[in-house]
Order: structure tokens, then sequence, then C-alpha cells
């Protein structure tokens, strides 16, 4: 999809990341997510985190010049992780794939992890096409589904 573009994430991006975090399928399937999706507050005040912070890598996903989604480099548990979210319209078009690939193209850290819950199976696929494999397994609690979730880290060599 040559419609697809990475680039800086700006402030007027945060409006649609929160449309998309409200989506609840989509919280269910990322299922780590924050503890009230509709907290606008909370979420700004996440978002300018990352956004004053040097050394995450954060880049907005647009197709034909709209916002699809986002997608991040920032240590987690210790070690360079990559995380996406893909609002919903967008889903089932190859667009988390191909942004993903673009994006380990340019951030060239290895190893780089990615989590996703077990039962995630598109961002398992996504993470699969893009090169990663699993490494491990581990469980945390989930907001989203209000108790515990078992999940795969993956690892990108």
């Amino acid at each position: 999809m040559s419609n697809i573009m990475l680039r800086n994430v700006i402030e007027d991006d945060l409006p649609v990341f929160f449309k998309h975090q409200q989506d609840r399928e989509a919280n269910h399937m990322a299922a780590f997510t924050s503890k009230d999706p509709e907290d606008w507050h909370s979420f700004l005040n996440h978002w300018n985190k990352i956004l004053a912070d040097k050394d995450i890598i954060k880049q907005t996903i647009t197709v034909k010049n709209d916002v699809a989604g986002n997608i991040l480099c920032f240590e987690q548990f210790g070690v360079p992780g990559v995380s996406y979210w893909i609002g919903k319209e967008y889903w089932g078009r190859g667009i988390a794939t191909n942004a993903l690939r673009e994006f380990v193209k340019h951030v060239t850290i290895r190893p780089l992890y990615a989590r996703a819950a077990k039962d995630n199976v598109r961002s398992l696929k996504v993470l699969d096409k893009c090169g990663f494999t699993i490494s491990g397994e581990d469980s945390g609690y989930s907001n989203a589904r209000g108790g515990y979730v078992e999940e795969f880290v993956l690892l990108l060599e």
C-alpha cells in the first residue's frame, strides 16, 4: 500500500489517537491499556510525557494523509520495545503490517521486542510477517479485561 506513510507525531494527532483508544473491541484486543479509556486528561498527560521524551521514537501512521494510528519504540521492562495502535476502521487492510515493516527499517535497534496478548491473533500475525518470533511468555493485569492476561514476548533480531 503506497498510501501508507509514517511521520512525526504532532499534537493535532492526539484527538484521533484518543478516539481509537475508546473503541471497546480494540481495547480488548490490546488488553494492556489505560484504566479509563474515556479519560481525556489522563490520555493527554500520558501522551505529553511521550512527546516530551526524546528517547521514545514516535510516529503517526497515515493513509492518504488521514491519521490511521501510531507506532512507538521505547524502553519497556529494561529492553527496547515496539508498540502500535491502528484505528478499527483501518483493520484488515495490511496497514499495521506495512507500517511496522517500514518502522523497523528505520529503527535499527536490535534486538527489538514486542508483546501481544496470546489471543490477539491479528497482532501476532502482523509481528510474524515483520520477522518477530516468539521468545517467551508473560502475563500481566489487563485494565481492559479486568484480570490477568497471558501474553507472548516476541523478538526481532
